[in-house]
């Protein structure tokens, strides 16, 4: 029997030691913005009500989106839905047996993350206009 030194439980602090591949950090990503999306959608559930209300309630959430803490969690938000939007499109393909691969996993996260990237860049561009 050889000495093995390797760890036999992996503790919360070890996990900030491991270098993670991108397919997995991508998809880790994947499900955190599944969670923080169900949050969003409470939120933004709940910002509809209020505007649906009363015009006065309208007039104050058309005040309250126009500050910029309100532009940065919308830019979130959107950021969010996006990334699990398009994420989640990569794990579809990859059911029907595209890029199943290891070398088409990495390539498909890095286009995901890119696109994203872009995706956002773009909304947050057009959300700044509006």
């Amino acid at each position: 029997m050889r000495n093995d030194n390797r760890p036999t439980n992996v503790g919360l602090s070890n996990l900030f030691v491991f270098r993670f591949p991108i397919t997995a950090i991508v998809s880790i990503i994947h499900r955190i913005t599944g969670i923080l999306l169900f949050a969003g959608i409470a939120f933004a559930l709940y910002v509809l009500q209020v505007s649906l209300s009363s015009e006065q309630g309208f007039n104050e959430i058309k005040s309250a989106l126009s500050s910029p803490l309100c532009l940065v969690i919308t830019i979130a938000l959107i950021a969010v839905l996006l990334f699990h939007f398009v994420a989640g499109i990569k794990h579809l393909l990859m059911d029907l047996g595209i890029g199943e691969t290891l070398e088409g996993g990495v390539f498909a996260s890095r286009v995901v993350l890119l696109s994203v990237a872009i995706l956002v860049f773009l909304a947050g561009i057009w959300l700044v206009q509006v």
